[in-house]
């Protein structure tokens, strides 16, 4: 059996950090021809791998989407060819083959007879949005760290902090370490530091901060607040970056904050990930498989079991859930809906239910251009009077109860 051909003229590039393997495929009276090629991965061999292309005459290039190293070459063949990067996962070749020049060969046939599936490629707008979200994540997750180990030189030290206010790195908390760092150590004068409304008196916020703290415990602790001062300042210019780029965006930002749980930062992450125009997902279900946000699926003797959900974007998937559970006890349509499905499901499974029913309501928001109306928590009860009416009254019945209905 022969498969169609879809293109006459197309290559497959095997990509690498410090080379590019080229096979371009070309089918001509029947017969197909076959040419490889290796350019350097940098600016002159781009130009000359965009020039030989364009000698073939190819109309497609399919590349893997290796690490970040496919980027500089998509820019530069976009606009002289119709480009197909894909996932990896999807073209692996046959197990026991695998050279840098079967794989660009490997490339080229599944490209050739339309087997590859495109990934999403975002705008160079939108990819400067997404590097400057991402990079925010990463120092956020990064401060964490940070956070984690100032807490460890405090246990090491046998000092109490986190015991007596919520956040270490709070007013408070700051106010306290920065006084031991200078060389205080009177838990009396420690403790008078602390602005009211701590979670601790005045008497345990002593016996906590009693503590013996040593030179190298003060000299760690102020590297650490060093290092986390530098983090906030880096972040704090992220966020006026992101603002600065998302401002032709503000007004659909602004009416994504009327979505309960969704902070500003969850929305530039959807910003930057998903987009504002999403013609590209022909419905809010096909959204969510990308996104990773709903039930795999499978299917085997004519059975449907359960399927994992795919990996999809993580950093939008994270948002999602950091929304759900900022939502969970509101008392809101996604409050109730989350308190629902945790009693059923589990807490991680509410959560993943929940961020997929914001995605569903960010993208009818940014097809339809229509503001989310809140229901409210009542709407589960008011949906679900006639079944627990019924319900009710057959527990009755079985306790020996007779049910008069009143005339209507």
């Amino acid at each position: 059996m022969s498969l169609e051909v879809m293109y006459q003229r197309c290559a497959g590039i095997d990509v690498h950090q410090g080379f590019l393997v080229v096979c371009v495929s070309v089918i001509e009276g029947g017969k197909r021809q076959k040419e490889i090629r290796t350019f350097n991965h940098d600016t002159a061999g781009l130009l000359a791998l965009r020039a030989w292309l364009l000698e073939q005459r190819c109309t497609h290039v399919g590349m893997e989407s290796t690490g970040v190293y496919w980027m500089p070459v998509y820019r530069r063949l976009e606009g002289f060819f119709e480009l197909v990067v894909a996932n990896a996962q999807h073209i692996k070749g046959v197990p026991g083959r695998k050279t840098d020049v079967k794989d660009a060969e490997w490339i080229a046939d599944l490209l050739q007879h339309g087997l590859v599936k495109a990934s999403f490629v975002p705008s160079q707008e939108q990819q400067d949005v997404r590097d400057l979200t991402r990079t925010r994540i990463h120092l956020v997750e990064e401060r964490s760290r940070l956070v984690n180990r100032v807490q460890k030189v405090l246990e090491e030290a046998g000092m109490k902090l986190p015991s007596v206010v919520t956040d270490v790195m709070g007013v408070s908390g700051r106010a306290v370490l920065r006084a031991m760092c200078a060389g205080e150590r009177d838990p009396e004068r420690l403790a008078s530091l602390l602005l009211p409304g701590v979670k601790a008196t005045h008497e345990q916020a002593v016996v906590a901060l009693t503590a013996e703290v040593r030179v190298h415990h003060r000299f760690l602790l102020q590297e650490l607040l060093t290092l986390i001062d530098a983090q906030d300042r880096a972040i704090s210019h992220l966020e006026g970056e992101i603002e600065r780029h998302l401002h032709p965006f503000e007004e659909q930002m602004t009416r994504c904050e009327k979505i309960n749980g969704v902070s500003s930062h969850i929305i530039h992450v959807l910003m930057a990930e998903v987009g504002t125009d999403l013609s590209r997902f022909p419905d809010a279900e096909h959204l969510s498989s990308w996104a990773g946000v709903c039930p795999g699926h499978k299917e085997s003797a004519g059975k449907r079991q359960s399927g994992r959900c795919r990996k999809g974007n993580r950093y939008v998937r994270t948002a999602l859930v950091q929304a759900a559970h900022a939502v969970r006890r509101s008392h809101t349509y996604l409050g109730e809906r989350y308190r629902r499905l945790k009693k059923r499901r589990g807490s991680k499974r509410a959560a993943l239910a929940v961020g997929r029913s914001i995605l569903v309501i960010y993208y009818e928001m940014m097809t339809t251009g229509q503001d989310y109306e809140e229901k409210g928590e009542e709407f589960f009860r008011q949906r679900d009077r006639g079944k627990v009416e019924r319900e009710l009254i057959q527990r009755l019945k079985r306790l020996g109860y007779q049910i008069t209905q009143p005339a209507a």
